[in-house]
C-alpha cells in the first residue's frame, strides 16, 4: 500500500469538508437558492465521495480483497474485512447515491437533503479518515 497516497487523500478529503462546513449557509433554504454555495457544497461533497472510494478501493486492492461491482460495495468490502465498522459503510453507501446523482441528474438535487448531509453527515467521513489512519499497515 501506497503510504504516501492515502496521506495525500486523507488530506484532500480534509480539505474538501473544511470547504463544505466553511461554505454551507446556515439554513436549507439559503442553499436552495444560493447557486454559489450549491457549486461549492456539491463539488466538495462529489469530492469528498470520491476520495473515501478511492481510499477504500486502494485498501481493498492492497489485501487482495475481492474487486466489488459498484463504488458502494466497496465500503461494504472493508466492512466484511473488519476494516470499518457496517454502520459507517452503510452511510457511506448512501454519499455514494448522493454523488451518483450530483454527478448524473444535478437538475434532481434537493438542497434540503444535501443541507442536512453537510450539517449531520459530515463526521461519516471524519470517523472513515480515522479508520485508515488506526490500520496497521499504513
Amino acid at each position: 500500500m501506497d503510504r504516501r497516497l492515502i496521506e495525500e487523500k486523507l488530506e484532500s478529503l480534509r480539505r474538501c469538508l473544511r470547504r463544505i462546513a466553511l461554505k454551507c449557509p446556515v439554513d436549507a433554504e439559503t442553499l436552495a437558492t444560493d447557486l454559489d454555495a450549491q457549486d461549492i457544497v456539491s463539488l466538495n461533497l462529489t469530492r469528498a465521495v470520491q476520495l473515501a472510494v478511492d481510499l477504500a478501493t486502494h485498501l481493498i486492492a492492497s489485501r487482495e480483497i475481492p474487486a466489488p461491482d459498484t463504488m458502494g460495495q466497496a465500503f461494504d468490502a472493508l466492512a466484511e474485512a473488519d476494516l470499518i465498522p457496517h454502520d459507517l459503510a452503510r452511510q457511506l453507501k448512501k454519499a455514494v447515491g448522493f454523488r451518483n446523482l450530483a454527478v448524473h441528474d444535478y437538475g434532481a438535487i434537493n438542497w434540503h437533503i444535501v443541507h442536512g448531509i453537510c450539517r449531520h453527515s459530515l463526521d461519516d467521513f471524519r470517523a472513515f479518515a480515522a479508520a485508515i489512519m488506526k490500520l496497521d499497515s499504513l
